[in-house]
């Protein structure tokens, strides 16, 4: 039986807004091995990072069970959230404006350890600092330098160091290399790949990019709209992508090969509204094989084969 660090069961995140209720996060059911990694992929808007502030509880979810090595973090008050932060931390998207402008790189990865004073002793956190920047490859010289005098990789791996500053078990990456040159992206995603093989680490990946997804995840799950419409291991989805919101972004992956190509899937019509959602599918609209029982009923995600999930009456037609 596989060891699951995380079950995220029937989670959901709704925002009131003036024009009624945003479904930003609505029934989402997915669960995490030990060790591996879970690529969430999907449109912008379609509730990636809002599904991984919720698992944290950055943002309080409206309902659900988020069960993180055996426990359900939603029951736990500040108090033990805040000792169990030190096992599930997060790396931002945008390495510059999550970082502290008037702290040096010694006081940004320092914080966390002087805060949950597991090395109250400056000289002994200094050297914990020195460590960890030589654990995420930053030079020894760039201790007391400031975020705005480094690179956007550089920036990025100083978020890492503080990341790993808790020995944390799992770690959530929300788009850590959208804002990255491609040159840099692969450097950061070889480290993180180094260090989940060094230190056990368990990541949940939040990106739009699917070639890079398909290179560093074990298993992906594609959001749309708030809902997961299909997840299976990285192979298999890309060998096999069974809804046809899936096939369309699988299509827009460029082919590096003037022989090989790729017919592209291009979907039209509008995007529904998250506020208020009608009953159905809500791909309804953009899914050329929508019929009247995707627009009156929900399709419920379904094992089609083994670990392949997916959410489409289609899929039961065949």
């Amino acid at each position: 039986m596989a060891d699951h660090i995380l079950e995220v069961k029937h989670l959901k995140k709704y925002f009131n807004t003036p024009k009624g209720t945003l479904h930003a996060v609505d029934d989402v059911n997915f669960t995490l091995e030990r060790g591996k990694t879970l690529g969430i992929v999907g449109e912008s808007g379609c509730g990636k990072s809002t599904t991984g502030r919720s698992i944290l509880r950055l943002i309080e979810p409206t309902s659900g069970e988020v069960i993180f090595n055996g426990e359900d973090i939603l029951k736990k008050d500040k108090k033990a959230m805040r000792l169990l932060r030190r096992e599930m931390q997060l790396i931002f998207q945008d390495p510059y404006a999550s970082l502290d402008p008037r702290k040096t790189v010694s006081e940004i990865i320092g914080e966390p350890l002087k805060l949950q004073k597991l090395v109250p002793d400056p000289k002994a956190r200094e050297k914990k600092v020195r460590e960890l920047m030589e654990v995420v490859g930053l030079a020894d010289r760039l201790i007391n330098t400031y975020p705005h005098e480094l690179d956007g990789g550089r920036r990025q791996r100083i978020g890492i160091a503080r990341a790993l500053a808790m020995e944390p078990k799992m770690i959530i990456c929300d788009e850590p290399v959208s804002a990255l040159d491609v040159s840099i992206q692969a450097q950061i995603l070889n480290l993180m790949q180094d260090l989940q093989e060094q230190m056990g680490l368990t990541y949940i990946f939040i990106t739009h990019d699917l070639s890079v997804v398909n290179h560093f995840a074990n298993d992906i799950a594609v959001m749309y709209l708030g809902q997961l419409i299909e997840k299976a291991p990285s192979e298999l989805l890309f060998d096999n992508p069974v809804h046809p919101y899936t096939q369309a972004l699988l299509s827009a992956i460029p082919v590096p090969s003037l022989k090989k190509k790729r017919e592209r899937v291009i979907l039209k019509g509008e995007i529904s509204s998250p506020i208020n959602p009608k009953p159905g599918c809500r791909f309804a609209a953009r899914c050329p094989y929508a019929t009247e029982q995707c627009r009156s009923q929900e399709p419920k995600l379904v094992e089609i084969e083994k670990n392949h999930f997916v959410a489409c009456h289609k899929v039961g037609e065949n």
